[in-house]
């Protein structure tokens, strides 16, 4: 799970004033949005109301993101962030900002976990799914999670680093969503990082969309994400990550 630091937070506010005067042409057109390595206030576009944060019993706790699925109706985050709240209630603020939710509230059916996680706790399976019901209030009153706000493709095999990768995630710490492109690099066969300064506690989850607007991780895995706020971790989507995505796509609700 991520830790929150002064030293983060300094970080943040300083590269934060770099990007509001940084040009953006430092990233190929196949790499995402730049400049790379600075974070920034995530505005409020079409790609980023597809990543919400979830809470539990009113608390905000982790990150997700809707991605494409037959159902239109399902949500991609790190498996330690379902199964610390066991039975507990979850709900979907995509878009979320400022304490309001525009795009509705969703509350989470079915989860789906990796064995290798259920079973182990294996860092190198820190991925998961839900798939949600109806949303309530907002423009998510009735209909489905993607028909509402779009979802982003998910794709496995892809090769680390070729290209870069944008991270969208909510702090708990922020009143609106952090936004960071980078090109991420091997930790490891199973494992990816990126250097991205200021995903303190709350970013666990945040979709890894690259240049083609593929999720092709999420931030989780090593160290639970990473020990500290400025590099992340993702596992790398393979046969196993595939599998539960092709199940999850499949099923109901409940």
């Amino acid at each position: 799970m991520k830790r929150t630091s002064r030293s983060a937070f300094h970080a943040f506010a300083v590269l934060f004033a770099v990007a509001s005067v940084t040009s953006a042409s430092g990233a190929a057109a196949d790499d995402g949005s730049g400049p790379f390595g600075v974070t920034a206030v995530a505005a409020a576009t079409v790609p980023t109301a597809r990543v919400g944060a979830l809470f539990a019993g009113g608390r905000r706790f982790c990150t997700a993101s809707v991605v494409h699925s037959p159902r239109h109706d399902l949500v991609i985050t790190a498996a330690h962030c379902l199964d610390r709240t066991g039975d507990a209630e979850v709900d979907f603020a995509p878009g979320y900002r400022d304490g309001k939710a525009p795009y509705g509230v969703w509350r989470l059916g079915r989860r789906f976990l990796p064995q290798a996680w259920v079973h182990g706790r294996d860092e190198d399976s820190d991925v998961a799914f839900a798939v949600v019901a109806a949303g309530r209030g907002g423009r998510g009153q009735g209909g489905r999670v993607e028909d509402v706000v779009g979802g982003n493709r998910f794709v496995a095999g892809m090769a680390t680093g070729a290209t870069a990768v944008t991270v969208t995630g909510y702090p708990n710490a922020r009143p609106a969503p952090i936004v960071c492109t980078d090109k991420p690099t091997p930790h490891g066969r199973r494992q990816q990082r990126v250097e991205c300064p200021g995903f303190s506690g709350g970013t666990s989850g945040s979709p890894w969309i690259n240049g083609d607007g593929a999720v092709v991780g999420v931030l989780g895995g090593h160290d639970g994400g990473g020990a500290t706020a400025d590099v992340s971790f993702s596992v790398v989507f393979g046969v196993e990550a595939a599998g539960l995505y092709r199940e999850a796509g499949r099923a109901s609700p409940r």
